[in-house]
């Protein structure tokens, strides 16, 4: 794994002085127009906790009929990527979406799970109109141990290049890259509406694939969903900071645990979707290791290998995906040669809001100790 790593000194948004470790090459960007984004860490700032905060969704005030969001719209095409899981537009621009658009879009997100956006000019239009969409959804989260983007911390970086192998991690032990997660899900307020921009993307590869967790939940047998409906699970991001902090990387803020309903209720939708994920569900609180260990297997094989609830779009560098982390969970596929300019490099930032408490069955709701 090489990674260039050297300290310049920077300031963060109050002035204050800062070092910045660079995870990338110059020289590998010298001519990158979005060179901007390139992933870098802050190893001076300390976030406190999250506190916890009222939250009301955008969704509640959407159209159903999305009558304001496709509204005179001539070049609009509306897909499904799936019948379960999925739609794609084209012919309308993220960027000039007004406040009832960005309203129905909320709904429809919502609804569909995932939403792609083809053709878009959003990625350059700048940080702060960027962060300006994000806000309109929810809080923006900042990732306790992920790269971000120099002077803008909400933004998570993803980069995956010759100069930067890290996000790889240690898949070479594994028989996959692929994992399937709902982002950040360990958050006592986790994430509701995600957004990520791909600004360079292989020429072939580097997809992304989406599971339907309410249709998850809904593939089950009655007398399984009625034992999961009163159950938690623990959901945890302290291996996440541990690896990091292992790994030489700095944690802005300290990890937690939370024990989120495993059947939650969308509070749009109504509807009860699985919000368990095998990249950050440790355990079923309440039951033996043993049951526990067997429950949750059963689970995420359901979610990872259930392809009729799956969608997986192929990016470019014009596509913008938004999704559902409530109702969804999914993966970046890693397919691609990063040592191979031809195959090249797949970089690009997310945004991520933060939503409400879960609430899962006749008023269940996350606790947490930490």
């Amino acid at each position: 794994m090489s990674t260039t790593t050297y300290f310049p000194e920077a300031v963060n948004a109050d002035g204050a002085p800062i070092k910045l470790a660079l995870a990338y090459n110059d020289e590998v960007h010298s001519t990158s127009k979005y060179a901007a984004y390139l992933p870098v860490y802050d190893t001076t700032t300390k976030f406190p906790p999250t506190e916890v905060f009222e939250f009301e969704d955008r969704g509640h005030y959407g159209d159903s009929r999305m009558t304001n969001l496709f509204q005179n719209t001539p070049n609009l095409k509306v897909t499904k990527l799936t019948p379960r899981i999925g739609t794609e537009i084209s012919g309308l621009q993220l960027s000039q979406l007004n406040s009832a658009q960005k309203d129905d879009l909320a709904l429809l997100i919502s609804e569909r799970g995932v939403v792609v956006f083809r053709d878009q000019d959003f990625k350059d239009i700048g940080p702060d109109a960027q962060k300006e969409f994000g806000r309109y959804f929810g809080r923006l989260h900042v990732h306790p141990v992920g790269a971000h983007v120099k002077d803008h911390i909400e933004f998570h970086s993803i980069y995956l290049g010759k100069d930067n192998l890290y996000r790889l991690g240690r898949s070479g032990a594994k028989l996959t890259t692929t994992g399937y997660h709902s982002d950040v899900s360990y958050e006592h307020q986790p994430p509701g509406i995600t957004i990520l921009t791909l600004l360079q993307v292989p020429e072939t590869g580097g997809d992304t694939a989406w599971t339907n967790q309410t249709a998850a939940y809904d593939r089950l047998s009655e007398p399984l969903k009625r034992f999961l409906e009163g159950l938690k699970a623990e959901h945890s991001g302290f291996p996440q900071a541990e690896n990091a902090r292992r790994d030489g990387h700095f944690v802005r803020r300290e990890p937690v645990k939370s024990y989120h309903p495993i059947v939650r209720v969308h509070p749009v939708t109504k509807l009860k979707a699985l919000f368990v994920n095998p990249g950050f569900t440790k355990r079923i609180v309440g039951l033996k290791a043993e049951e526990s260990e067997a429950i949750l297997k059963l689970l995420f094989t359901h979610i990872s290998q259930s392809q009729d609830i799956q969608a997986r779009i192929k990016w470019n560098d014009r596509t913008v995906a938004l999704w559902d982390n409530r109702n969804t969970a999914h993966t970046a596929i890693s397919d691609y040669d990063t040592s191979d300019d031809g195959e090249g490099l797949r970089q690009g930032f997310r945004i991520t809001t933060l939503a409400e408490v879960p609430v899962g069955l006749d008023g269940l709701r996350s606790e947490w100790d930490c």
